[in-house]
């Protein structure tokens, strides 16, 4: 198989010296050392055709010098609002909301972020009188927190004092602790926590790792419900966000901006949005994040050791040591203030650190899946999460036009295990089970399935009372790739369990080489081919 060559890829200007702009790309010749492909809780190193192009991410910024100097000036400085000392006053009712723990991802080593804002704020609260005040880990439809996950996010002192009765997870299914705003313009409905919308003051921390995060998008759906989420968690409105990472051309986040209006109109909202490097990868595996040509002769023997101890693990035990590790992530940025003047220099953040401009799409596009994903923090990637992962975020992983051309084909490495978290994914094995044996349609399944599911008594008590994703989670991962399915001539997943694959709708193949002569079965003869060397994470700023 030959590769048409590609024009080089130039990495934004923008905060970053020429010669590192350059590190983030190399085209494939004939002396290039393998590329290394992450497949689960493995390892590959593949060899790509003369002339590929791979996509690297760009090195981690360096962070703030002083991050608690910074949380203090963005609360005494914030954009678009007073300072937040002026707003808190004895006798008022104070909630602060806060990301729960579907990102950073990796979990970023502690302290983590959250807790060292979040304990700003009280310090001023508690200065100023403030003595009726709430925190709400905003999960929206996502698991509960265990009470060691919120001590961990919001520190020790903080849970000590408020758990349980003044820490505790958002319920979306709480009738009596959700309230009616109304809907909008367009008709879609606004529903929020009780406490969230009767309080004097809500403050939201926030971890921007992608630019689909924060905004409106952090309240109207951290706090929301199933009928308001659904307003934009829809086939329709999927597959015409285009793309999650680029929030001007993304349905999603004009729907949840329309209602973020209604929400900031019933109360007022204080916004904290940090912004981290991309620093995943602690001490002497810091070279995973590195181009493999440039990997010492001391990092390619670690790489050695770990694949072969990593083959070798049994696999709940390899799953195990994976989900321990934790990320020496920098903090970038800390704003605060009015949700459009913050969101835009958080963008700005997210954009020096992540943002890869890239010539042309591709024809073929390849990439290796981790451990994990938002939906998974220490639990297991099942097939529902594994098709999110590669059609819902890696295909959209981009701004302008998708990395892959239309009618081109993904081959990702993964083993697809079919094996699933029997206490965080109980609705996700019934639909593996009842609705894909069915189809794998989008817009049928939506049609057919998805209300059932959504009001299941069964699901509904797992996802209040213990550690269950709400009934209807999976059908929106799958949504989540609905325009990833809908551009794409094909999807292959090499080393991906045969059974799994084909109830998924995708082909699969035993090595790369397969894997591209199928392809070539669709592109044609002599493709071009482009290789997404994540994580760390990062997008691509394509032009056609």
């Amino acid at each position: 198989m030959s590769i048409a060559p590609t024009r080089m890829i130039e990495r934004t200007k923008r905060r970053q010296p020429a010669v590192e702009r350059e590190a983030c790309v190399v085209e494939v010749h004939e002396h290039s050392p393998p590329t290394l492909f992450h497949s689960g809780e493995q390892f590959r190193l593949e060899r790509l055709p003369v002339g590929s192009r791979i996509v690297y991410p760009p090195p981690p910024l360096k962070g703030l010098i002083d991050v608690d100097a910074a949380i203090c000036a963005a609360l005494d400085s914030p954009l678009g609002m007073d300072p937040l000392d002026s707003l808190l006053r004895p006798g008022m009712k104070l909630t602060i909301a806060f990301d729960d723990i579907s990102l950073p991802l990796p979990p970023m080593k502690l302290p983590d972020i959250r807790g060292r804002v979040i304990e700003h704020v009280l310090e001023r609260a508690y200065r100023a009188g403030v003595e009726d005040i709430h925190l709400i880990a905003a999960l929206a439809l996502h698991r509960r927190m265990t009470p060691a996950e919120l001590k961990r996010a919001v520190g020790a002192r903080v849970f000590d004092e408020f758990y349980p009765d003044r820490l505790y997870n958002h319920d979306a299914e709480d009738p009596t602790e959700i309230v009616d705003l109304g809907q909008t313009r367009h008709g879609e409905a606004v529903e929020l926590s009780k406490r969230a919308a009767e309080s004097d003051l809500l403050v939201y921390v926030n971890i921007n790792i992608v630019s689909m995060d924060g905004g409106h998008k952090s309240v109207a759906v951290g706090l929301g419900t199933y009928n308001s989420v659904k307003a934009h968690h829809n086939v329709h409105t999927m597959r015409h966000s285009k793309s999650f990472m680029d929030p001007n051309k993304s349905e999603l986040h004009n729907s949840a901006n329309r209602q973020g209006d209604i929400v900031e109109a019933a109360v007022p909202i204080f916004h904290i949005e940090t912004t981290l490097n991309n620093d995943m990868f602690d001490g002497p595996l810091s070279f995973l994040a590195k181009p493999e040509a440039r990997w010492t002769a001391r990092e390619q023997t670690t790489f050695a050791a770990l694949k072969r101890t990593t083959d070798r693990m049994h696999p709940k035990l390899r799953r195990a040591a994976f989900h321990k590790s934790t990320a020496p992530y920098s903090i970038t940025g800390v704003q605060a203030g009015a949700v459009g003047p913050v969101h835009e220099v958080t963008l700005d953040h997210v954009a020096a650190q992540q943002a890869v401009y890239v010539k042309g799409q591709a024809d073929i596009v390849t990439a290796g899946l981790p451990y994990v994903g938002p939906y998974n923090v220490d639990s297991i990637l099942n097939p529902i999460l594994v098709m999110c992962m590669g059609l819902g975020y890696f295909f959209n992983l981009y701004q302008g036009v998708p990395l892959v051309r239309e009618g081109g084909v993904m081959i990702f490495t993964h083993p697809v295990t079919r094996e699933f978290h029997p206490v965080h994914h109980p609705s996700y094995v019934d639909f593996y089970e009842e609705v894909l044996a069915t189809t794998t349609d989008p817009v049928e399944i939506e049609a057919r399935f998805e209300k059932s599911y959504a009001e299941d008594e069964w699901y509904r008590h797992l996802y209040r009372t213990s550690y269950a994703y709400h009934g209807v989670h999976p059908f929106y991962m799958w949504y989540w790739g609905a325009h990833g399915l809908q551009h794409l001539g094909d999807v292959i997943f090499v080393g991906g369990n045969a059974e799994a694959c084909r109830r998924l709708g995708f082909r699969r193949a035993d090595t790369m080489r397969d894997a591209l002569e199928m392809a070539e079965q669709v592109v044609g003869r002599d493709p071009s081919l482009t290789h997404f060397h994540c994580p760390p994470l990062f997008y691509a700023q394509v032009e056609a």
